[in-house]
């Protein structure tokens, strides 16, 4: 059989910047190891697969999961901001400005503007100030040698870093193997923005097969409430500082967080021999 994917790079209006997602829209999920081992074989830091909340009402109403090379995501920034991009492009979701994504982590809106800019409603994650690990001290280096770090924080998920200055930020080159045994799931390193930037980070995830995100949208749930306190502005422009960059506009509030950004679909391809019919997977399971 023959399904149709799309790679959409999220963050960016120019094709090979920004962050690549893979989307997968479908009437159903498949079984969740055959979303994971695609998500491996295509090894995009995140694999949305999306399906209709009612199948019945072609509303744009829908179902999000994420999965990186290794595990299903608990939330996702640029591949529901792709997604988003893609089912509007390909008319999967009416013309309206709306769609909204139920998720592990809740529901999720994402609107459009007339510029072509999309907005994602993430929860605010709020995080607490904590002792630099051991490990992350010696992960944490540059071509230079040693980084000027000025603050650690920490929620749940991820180890925030602020650094003094944005020469540490560019130089960094983190040993992976040493974050990979860290007890969180990702490291967020950040500081001060170039001109026309409140904010630069960086984002290292090798446990879960992500050895730098190029740009992490759910970071910014983190890192805007931290740098609009810092600030004293709710409205942020940031720039991940990867390799391949990205763009992203947030605006704080109490709870909640509007992230903002780009997308421009790249690739549109078939996956293979490859069935997303559960009952033939269940077959196919029994015979090997």
């Amino acid at each position: 059989m023959e399904t149709t994917f799309w790679m959409v790079d999220a963050f960016t209006n120019r094709a090979f910047t920004g962050n690549p997602a893979g989307i997968f829209v479908s009437d159903d999920f498949p079984d969740t190891h055959v979303m994971q081992a695609i998500a491996a074989e295509l090894n995009w830091s995140q694999t949305a697969f999306i399906k209709r909340f009612n199948s019945t009402n072609h509303d744009n109403h829908f179902i999000i999961r994420w999965f990186s090379p290794r595990d299903e995501t608990p939330i996702c920034g640029h591949a529901t901001l792709a997604a988003a991009h893609l089912l509007w492009e390909k008319g999967f979701a009416s013309t309206t400005s709306r769609i909204t994504f139920e998720s592990m982590a809740g529901a999720l809106h994402a609107t459009r503007s007339p510029d072509h800019w999309i907005t994602l409603d993430f929860p605010s994650k709020p995080l607490w100030d904590c002792e630099m690990p051991a490990l992350l001290q010696q992960a944490l280096v540059t071509s230079n040698g040693t980084v000027d770090i000025e603050s650690v924080m920490r929620d749940d998920l991820i180890y925030v870093v602020t650094l003094r200055n944005q020469t540490d930020l560019a130089a960094l080159m983190p040993h992976l193997n040493i974050i990979e045994n860290l007890d969180c799931r990702a490291v967020s390193v950040t500081t001060t923005g170039r001109p026309g930037y409140d904010f630069e980070s960086r984002y290292f995830a090798p446990r879960v097969g992500i050895p730098e995100d190029p740009v992490c949208g759910s970071s910014h749930a983190r890192l805007g409430p931290l740098w609009a306190m810092r600030l004293g502005k709710m409205e942020l422009i940031a720039f991940q500082a990867s390799r391949r960059g990205g763009t992203l506009k947030i605006n704080v509030t109490p709870e909640r967080v509007a992230i903002a950004g780009m997308a421009i679909t790249v690739c549109e391809s078939k996956l293979l021999n490859v069935s997303f019919e559960k009952t033939q997977i269940g077959a196919e399971q029994k015979a090997a």
